[in-house]
């Protein structure tokens, strides 16, 4: 499908990730709760570290939420948000009805990011992106192509690039791409299928799964032009195998 004509890319999003379970910054391994690294007590206090350099926006998700269809860490995420310093915050993982994404969003949050409800329930994102232009984020996590719904614990048969257009004209904000393969597994993101997908929409799309380096921050940056328009990085940055303030310098040069 050939993608829709839009305005010149914007500045490429390099967008740090929090990962909450039971209250501490976590990273996974493929979406695998039994192989979680803690790498924090205290996720506000890794929030105000990453708040010190000019990023664009923070990506937060509540795990223990996604497992059980509601958002667990409420209590963490609004310590984040004072944390923050204005920062925009943007917080996925067990948001499915539109008492949850009005309650999240009136705790500050900027964006609301909507995973299982896109594809059980697409009429809520509508009704939620049309009450909150730009502020609804869809989440769209693949294994092998296809969507993860229930904090990735069930594969539909629905293929990820056929359940992106259906939002097309929705009034969402952006598609977050997860590939759970890569995820947190440092083995680089899966830009080729993040492009296919940005290239059936118009929707700005985000990559997320698998950042390893420097060097895959910027080849993602290299296409702003097919609609990619930021990347969202986790374990590199704790490990270290990506420096935030260096990589944002790079990515703004691109």
């Amino acid at each position: 499908m050939a993608r829709r004509a839009v305005k010149p890319p914007a500045p490429f999003e390099v967008i740090p990730a929090i990962d909450l379970l039971g209250g501490r910054c976590v990273r996974l391994s493929q979406g695998r709760y039994e192989e979680a690294t803690i790498y924090g007590e205290d996720p506000a206090a890794v929030a105000g570290d990453f708040a010190r350099h000019p990023i664009a926006r923070l990506h937060v998700v509540d795990l223990d939420g996604a497992k059980a269809g509601r958002p667990i860490n409420g209590e963490a995420v609004r310590g984040i948000l004072a944390r923050a310093a204005g920062v925009p915050v943007q917080l996925g993982g067990g948001v499915r009805s539109l008492d949850a994404v009005e309650e999240a969003l009136a705790w500050g949050l900027d964006r609301v990011i909507l995973g299982t409800v896109a594809l059980r329930d697409p009429e809520l994102v509508r009704t939620a992106s049309q009450r909150h232009p730009g502020r609804i984020v869809v989440g769209i996590d693949a294994k092998e192509g296809h969507v993860a719904v229930e904090g990735w614990l069930e594969t539909s048969e629905t293929r990820a690039v056929e359940l992106a257009p259906r939002f097309e004209a929705a009034g969402v904000g952006a598609i977050v791409y997860t590939d759970i393969a890569r995820d947190g597994m440092l083995s680089g993101p899966n830009l080729d299928a993040t492009a296919e997908l940005a290239d059936a929409v118009s929707i700005p799309v985000i990559v997320s799964g698998g950042v390893a380096s420097e060097d895959d921050l910027v080849r993602a940056a290299a296409l702003r032009d097919r609609g990619i328009t930021g990347a969202i990085v986790g374990r590199a940055l704790y490990t270290g195998a990506v420096e935030l303030g260096s990589v944002l310098e790079r990515v703004a040069c691109c």
